[in-house]
């Protein structure tokens, strides 16, 4: 990465996490649109439960734990090849792909209706996303090829801090998250496909 004009090698695989506190913005700044884009997700924390909570507590306070490794960054890498390898019906990409354009031209699905909460939609790096987070929960789940429940679950935390609502949906007191129901609602979801070869068919 470059930093005012001096390239950094990072180590590979590299990743970037990173928290929002929505209670204040004391001394932290919104990001460009541009910028938050190469996030792949935005997922959402609430509060722990009372048990979660409690074991939160006591891990914290209780005697220091050490941590031992129990992957490799040469590993991680092995396994982020093992998912590329996950096959991705192309009914379950056009299905990624239906329901990212249908945040930028809402009216080419029935949902001219929503066109006026939206300034922006989501960009192509959101169906990459979509596509990309299938297969690795698939190979999660121990399966070779995604099905559309893979990618359902997702769609969410893909597309919402993709999305730049209009004052009008700020007004309306709609989020990114009611957008993303009513397109999922709009969408169709394609049938179950089977392992490459095998045909297609509902599981």
């Amino acid at each position: 990465m470059t930093i005012a004009g001096e390239t950094h090698k990072v180590p590979e695989p590299f990743l970037v996490m990173a928290t929002q506190n929505p209670i204040e913005t004391e001394g932290t700044y919104p990001l460009p649109e541009a910028q938050v884009d190469r996030f792949m997700m935005k997922v959402l924390v609430d509060y722990p439960s009372e048990e979660e909570e409690f074991v939160i507590a006591q891990r914290v306070t209780g005697t220091p734990v050490t941590m031992t490794p129990i992957a490799s960054m040469g590993q991680l890498a092995e396994l982020q090849q093992e998912c590329r390898k996950v096959y991705v019906d192309p009914s379950l990409m056009q299905y990624a792909v239906k329901l990212v354009s249908a945040t930028r031209r809402p009216e080419r699905y029935d949902l001219a209706d929503i066109a006026k909460y939206l300034t922006f939609g989501a960009s192509p790096r959101a169906t990459i996303g979509l596509i990309e987070g299938a297969r690795a929960l698939a190979f999660m789940r121990g399966r070779a090829y995604a099905l559309p429940e893979d990618m359902t679950g997702l769609v969410g935390d893909v597309l919402r801090h993709r999305l730049v609502l209009s004052y009008e949906a700020l007004t309306e007191g709609l989020d990114a998250d009611a957008i993303v129901d009513r397109v999922m609602k709009r969408i169709p979801i394609p049938e179950k496909p089977l392992a490459p070869g095998s045909g297609h068919g509902r599981a």
